[in-house]
């Protein structure tokens, strides 16, 4: 069956890093989109960052963009998400989600919707 695990989430300053890697089994890792979303306490689900199937395409919301890179590895079928420069709004529990088949290997959505796989979700926690 198809998994997904996130890891390397934790506790982290204002303005330090952290990456989250995310791995894919049970899929054809390349004929998928992968995605980032995140849930504040109190809070709806919201889009970060999604990749496309051939990682020739990556989208990011406006909040983090230019703080984070999406990127993925076919060899390892893992998605990662590099997050620098956080701040405490950032604080959350991220999910990594996988959105396919494709048959269009550079098309990315935004829409959690459209997500058909999704990990257990990985804490994050930025202090001021």
């Amino acid at each position: 069956q198809v998994q997904l695990v996130e890891s390397g989430g934790g506790l982290v300053q204002t303005g330090g890093s952290l990456r989250l890697s995310c791995a894919a089994s049970g899929l054809t890792f390349s004929t998928y989109a992968m995605g980032w979303f995140r849930q504040a306490p109190g809070q709806e689900r919201e889009f970060v960052a999604v990749i496309s199937a051939n990682g020739g395409n990556a989208v990011y919301s406006d909040s983090v963009k230019g703080r984070f890179t999406i990127s993925r590895d076919p060899g390892k079928n893992t998605v990662y998400l590099q997050m620098n420069r956080l701040k405490p709004e950032d604080t959350a529990v991220y999910y990594c989600a996988a959105d396919g088949p494709m048959s269009t290997p550079s098309r990315v959505s935004r829409n959690d919707r459209l997500y058909d796989y999704w990990g257990q979700g990985t804490q994050v926690t930025v202090s001021s």
